[in-house]
């Protein structure tokens, strides 16, 4: 039996869920979900103030906080606490909590690929009103793609006690 909780809904939650989680356990996964649109949007006005930011500030204190039960439990966290900078979400984490494996999946940003993609012919247009994106082009701050399972499984696979990513499908 595989037991896997989910301790974050959204950046904001309550900090004490994912903790009671890991310590009444027992659990094997825990995944915390941080990221909704408007998070995005934030993440990213925050990176743009200081490119040292632009993901969930307060997953890395978290994750020293539980590092020593993450590791002696062996609970492994999936977290899209890496909003739009899931490099320095981990290298914060790092910072505070050595002993822990962190591996970090990234592709989900496609801010730097939409010129090619209108190149390509790919229409990108508006769900709701058909308006092509080349309508708002030079208005588009970030622009993501969902991650699913397969990359966060391949980041596991490696042994790493705490996955770190940006946009993720809800069932990934």
């Amino acid at each position: 039996m595989i037991r896997i909780a989910n301790g974050q809904g959204f950046w904001g939650d309550w900090l004490e869920a994912p903790v009671r989680l890991v310590e009444d356990g027992p659990i094997d996964y825990l995944i915390l979900d941080y990221l909704a649109e408007i998070t995005m949007s934030i993440v990213q006005k925050q990176k743009q103030a200081d490119p040292a930011l632009g993901y969930a500030r307060d997953f890395p204190p978290l994750m020293a906080r539980l590092a020593k039960q993450i590791r002696s439990r062996g609970v492994r966290v999936i977290a899209n606490a890496g909003g739009v900078n899931a490099v320095a979400c981990a290298r914060e984490v790092r910072r505070l909590a050595p002993e822990l494996k962190i591996a970090v999946v990234l592709g989900d940003d496609i801010l730097g690929r939409i010129d090619s993609m209108i190149g390509r012919g790919l229409a990108m247009n508006n769900m709701d009103t058909g308006e092509p994106v080349t309508a708002i082009r030079e208005q588009i701050q970030s622009a993501n793609a969902y991650i699913g399972a397969f990359p966060l499984a391949e980041a596991l696979s490696t042994g790493a006690d705490v996955v770190i990513a940006g946009r993720c499908t809800d069932t990934a």
